[in-house]
């Protein structure tokens, strides 16, 4: 019971603290609530482009055009061939005639253009669709196809596909980076603060000693002070995070600019988001607080 009394005692304090010093208090608070925001805003974009990295990695496809003069036997030991190769994740055959009835169906003017094709004059090839375990091993693989009699050429849209990854990777890693030195100027920016706060409190802190108060039970106070800035600097993000991502989902149905560039779906990733902003907001206040107590009033 009596440690429950302290901690009620500390956080009674703390409370007062805040709203004795509302000035500053609304100041530190301010400075967590709009970096929280640009925080947040890091964080949906670094996950989503890594999300848009991980579908082309998934997506991208070797197609191996085969010979048509080639029997069904030698299309089967192509397909033999394929199979062995390291780093091969999936292969499958699509004859030509499944490519040109779906070439006709997705146009009126591929259909009117080859509706009229013998199979002797459909110059449309056979094909082995493949995918890798590992994109970085997509050119290698390529390239090993590629040898086999009787593949003609073999496409993946190479160069567009290593560009467009490393662009993402580019993004994510800036975004992830963002993220870090934003929390680092926020515990910077709130110790200063909270550093004018305490030593305005300089009179209370010394009558906190005359009575005998111990280093630790000073710092308390004040740490949960921090606390309380952190958690209500948090709230503002917090919501801009929730609702402004689901409407943002919802206006694009969840894509940006073509069906290849999927986002997030809002639900748990919002919410997961949002515990990160609160945690965040609370250990940069904690951590300001004990660092303006520690350093600048070497209690």
């Amino acid at each position: 019971m009596k440690t429950f009394r302290i901690i009620g005692r500390n956080f009674r304090d703390a409370f007062k603290g805040v709203f004795r010093n509302f000035s500053l208090s609304l100041a530190s608070i301010s400075c967590i609530t709009i970096t929280l925001i640009v925080v947040a805003i890091s964080i949906i974009l670094s996950y989503n482009v890594n999300n848009f990295t991980e579908l082309v990695e998934k997506d991208v496809t070797i197609v191996a055009f085969i010979d048509n003069d080639l029997t069904e036997e030698e299309i089967d030991t192509i397909k033999d061939e394929i199979s062995v190769i390291d780093h091969v994740d999936t292969y499958e055959f699509t004859s030509k005639d499944d490519i040109t009835t779906d070439m006709r169906e997705s146009s009126d003017v591929f259909d009117s253009v080859m509706k009229n094709w013998s199979d002797e004059e459909n110059p449309i090839q056979n094909t082995y669709q493949v995918k890798v375990d590992d994109i970085e091993y997509i050119e290698g693989v390529a390239k090993q196809i590629e040898k086999i009699d009787g593949i003609t050429l073999v496409k993946y849209g190479e160069g567009i596909v290593e560009q467009l990854i490393s662009t993402f990777s580019l993004i994510h890693t800036i975004s992830l980076g963002a993220v870090v030195a934003l929390i680092l100027v926020t515990a910077f920016l709130i110790s200063n603060t909270i550093k004018i706060t305490i030593s305005s409190r300089q009179r209370e802190i010394s009558i906190m000693r005359l009575i005998g108060a111990s280093n630790l039970n000073i710092r308390i106070p004040f740490i949960i002070e921090g606390l309380l800035l952190g958690a209500l600097g948090s709230i503002i993000p917090i919501i801009i995070t929730i609702y402004g991502y689901e409407t943002l989902y919802s206006s694009f149905n969840g894509q940006l600019f073509s069906p290849f560039i999927k986002l997030i779906p809002p639900t748990p990733f919002v919410y997961l988001t949002s515990l990160v902003l609160l945690g965040i907001g609370i250990l940069v206040g904690m951590f300001g607080s004990w660092r303006a107590v520690r350093k600048h009033l070497k209690i």
